[in-house]
């Protein structure tokens, strides 16, 4: 089975808060970036993608680490604006690995409200729609746990291996962060850095092309 986070490999998303300002049209103003400032965004994050707090409470609670900068409507219009498109390329290689009969999923770690912009609605009526494309679609809100922690790596394998007859080593993961990739090796996967500021699709090729898959 192929496995694809989706920030960094199949949809482009912002890296930086200047950068989402850019794409929002808001005007960057300030963001705390002493460590106890980012610490705080990262606490507030983790809560959110793993579904201990609502989109509204996100919004508000990461307004409020911005000392009056930025309020709850500017916040979401950013969040809004995070994922700016998808990947050249990837939508090809999943209906190719399908047609040989290799099962496509994805593991990252999201939201509801960027899950909503990939996966709601029929076929093809999502924002950004090739996530649609895989077959098996699992998340850090909808399962309460959060990359890099092994636990979500396992239970991934839990909930799509006995489908298929698979064991973790049969699952090839991508990733743009090494931390995520070292985890799913620990979990016993296969896994592959993509580096996001290349060709994820044709760095994807490159190392299915290596076990002899041609997409």
């Amino acid at each position: 089975m192929v496995i694809f986070d989706l920030g960094g490999v199949v949809v482009r998303i912002c890296r930086t808060w200047p950068e989402a300002c850019a794409t929002a049209g808001i005007p960057y103003r300030h963001v705390d970036t002493t460590p106890d400032g980012i610490a705080r965004r990262k606490s507030i994050v983790h809560l959110y993608e793993t579904a201990q707090i609502t989109c509204e409470q996100y919004f508000d609670r990461l307004a409020a680490t911005m000392n009056g900068h930025y309020n709850p409507a500017e916040v979401r219009a950013l969040h809004d604006a995070w994922i700016t498109s998808e990947y050249h390329g990837l939508s090809d290689i999943i209906d190719h690995l399908h047609a040989q009969h290799i099962p496509t999923g994805v593991l990252s770690n999201t939201n509801h409200h960027h899950w909503q912009q990939m996966t709601t609605g029929p076929h093809g009526r999502a924002k950004f729609p090739t996530p649609q494309r895989v077959r098996y679609l699992h998340a850090s809100h909808l399962l309460g746990l959060a990359k890099p922690d092994r636990a979500i790596y396992h239970r991934f394998a839990q909930l799509v291996c006995p489908a298929e007859g698979l064991t973790p080593a049969d699952l090839l993961f991508f990733d743009d962060l090494q931390g995520n990739v070292d985890a799913a090796k620990g979990a016993g996967w296969q896994a592959h850095l993509i580096d996001h500021t290349a060709d994820p699709a044709a760095q994807v090729r490159t190392h299915l092309d290596t076990l002899g898959v041609r997409v």
